[in-house]
């Protein structure tokens, strides 16, 4: 049984990205972000989340985002668990990232199209005939017929 666990949050950014890359050269970027609820006795809610992005998606993110920015998120929930070095274990849930996006509620964007690099640690496709999450999909030929 397949249960859909997608979601969608628009927050502040509250940390420069970090970008690093797996030994097998696959880039990821994380960084955090805070949503606030205003309650109808005036106070404010907040909340903390975690957000990851792989592949160009974080390549992207870490060059265009940084602390005080606010974006749109969209993606999965994930938790995961560790033991810590003093036996104490630990959980956390995560957003991992499908589409990151500057909000234009209260402010403008100047966006540009990055030239498809490929490889990014992964083959290129999902292999069922799409691009994989966070994958440019390939140029299209202008000269070519769509039909």
């Amino acid at each position: 049984m397949g249960i859909d666990n997608n979601v969608s949050v628009t927050g502040n950014v509250t940390r420069d990205p970090e970008l690093r890359f797996t030994q097998g050269g696959m880039a990821v970027a994380s960084f955090g972000l805070a949503w606030n609820k205003r309650k109808q006795d005036g106070e404010e809610e907040v909340s903390f989340f975690d957000v990851t992005c792989f592949r160009s998606l974080a390549e992207n993110v870490a060059e265009s985002i940084t602390k005080g920015t606010r974006v749109v998120v969209a993606g999965t929930l994930s938790q995961r668990s560790w033991e810590t070095q003093d036996g104490d274990k630990r959980s956390k849930v995560e957003i991992v990232a499908d589409e990151v996006a500057p909000s234009l509620r209260w402010a403008s964007a100047d966006i540009r199209r990055n030239e498809f690099k490929g490889g990014g640690g992964a083959p290129a496709g999902g292999g069922n005939g799409r691009p994989a999450p966070n994958e440019a999909p390939p140029a299209y030929d202008m000269d070519e017929e769509p039909f």
